[in-house]
């Protein structure tokens, strides 16, 4: 049997209405553009004839209620689904604050996109005939109040009985944080590891048990295709933060019974406000890297004195641009050696020192018979 649907993923929106907009100096997301680049996405991705759309969180700049009221109102005129989950900025607080909605309110907020059943804070949804969503809340709260990436037993549990449920379908997971690493020991990683999920090889085991293919996160804000042991973490960039990305995705069972994704991507070039955007975006991120890149020089592996890391750090402005833009080719040939080879393993680097890059565009052979 042979089908294909068409959809699209746009991530990590953090949609500000201007009102809503807070400045930092060292803030890498330019949110002032995030109304503008979702609308760019948007009449682009409106001609195309999509089934649907996936946003796998970090809808709003800090779970303002009306930011999410913006967006769920937007969402609601488009001509196809839109199927979203929380990201940490969505729900930042277990209890509302003067800023921001509380973690129990965000699925009211979106009934039409996913949340069928508001009281649940996940949810399963039939996209297509033989096509399966499930929509996974990766955002936890100690007894302290601080916000974890992490999936609790009781959605573990329920994971388990839709995945045995679902007979023959083609299941989507979408879930905010990482679920394969996309960055080097990213799991142990101290500037790293929260953007990984808790306990994603609980999760993973989970899904290779139920032949789960495919997951779609966000919340790194690169482009980035992963795979462990068969299932691929395709991660998405953030619309406001460079380069300012979205996908188009193609699934397609061909006539031999294998299962193709093709993805290709696209930048947001230009709003209103910022008709030079990818450059204006790549400097404002250079411009901001100085502490980002002080802090990682001085981490394991290197342990750099804090005076030469600073000495350092402005060489490698664009580090963090070029890992974001995906399919990155890093060398710093003037460097020491054992700098030099850590930061190519940034790069789209295979183990065996083959160029990879599937990052952007490319074409996946998930299955064959």
């Amino acid at each position: 049997m042979t089908f294909k649907f068409r959809f699209a993923i746009v991530s990590d929106l953090h949609i500000a209405l201007p009102h809503t907009i807070w400045n930092h100096p060292s803030r890498f997301h330019l949110v002032e553009v995030s109304v503008a680049a979702f609308e760019t996405a948007l009449e682009h991705l409106t001609q195309l004839d999509l089934d649907f759309l996936l946003l796998p969180g970090d809808l709003t700049q800090h779970g303002e209620p009306e930011n999410h009221a913006w967006l769920q109102e937007r969402l609601s005129k488009l001509p196809f689904p839109a199927y979203v989950v929380p990201g940490n900025h969505d729900v930042p607080v277990l209890m509302a604050n003067e800023q921001s909605i509380s973690f129990s309110d965000f699925p009211f907020y979106y009934r039409k996109f996913g949340y069928s059943n508001p009281e649940q804070s996940y949810y399963t949804q039939q996209l297509l005939p033989g096509v399966r969503l499930i929509g996974l809340n990766s955002n936890s709260f100690d007894e302290e109040g601080k916000q974890i990436g992490r999936l609790d037993n009781k959605q573990l549990l329920w994971l388990q009985e839709v995945l045995a449920a679902a007979d023959d379908e083609l299941v989507l997971v979408m879930i905010h944080h990482n679920v394969v690493e996309h960055l080097p020991n990213q799991s142990s990683h101290p500037m790293a590891n929260h953007y990984m999920l808790d306990n994603a090889p609980e999760l993973l085991q989970i899904l290779r048990r139920y032949g789960v293919k495919l997951v779609f996160t966000g919340h790194l804000h690169i482009q980035d295709v992963a795979c462990s042991h068969g299932v691929y973490d395709i991660t998405t960039g953030s619309l406001v933060s460079y380069p300012h990305p979205y996908r188009l995705l193609e699934f397609r069972r061909d006539n031999c019974g294998r299962d193709w994704l093709q993805i290709l991507s696209y930048r947001v070039e230009s709003t209103p406000d910022f008709p030079n955007l990818q450059h204006i975006s790549r400097k404002w991120m250079g411009d901001r890297s100085f502490s980002f890149l002080v802090k990682f020089l001085t981490l394991p592996p290197f342990n750099l004195p804090i005076a030469e890391a600073e000495t350092l750090a402005p060489d490698f402005r664009d580090f963090w641009s070029t890992v974001a833009g995906g399919d990155a080719m890093l060398d710093y040939p003037g460097f020491a050696p054992e700098i030099r080879r850590y930061f190519q393993r940034y790069g789209a680097i295979s183990a065996c020192g083959i160029p990879t890059l599937i990052d952007n565009n490319s074409s996946l052979l998930l299955s064959f018979t």
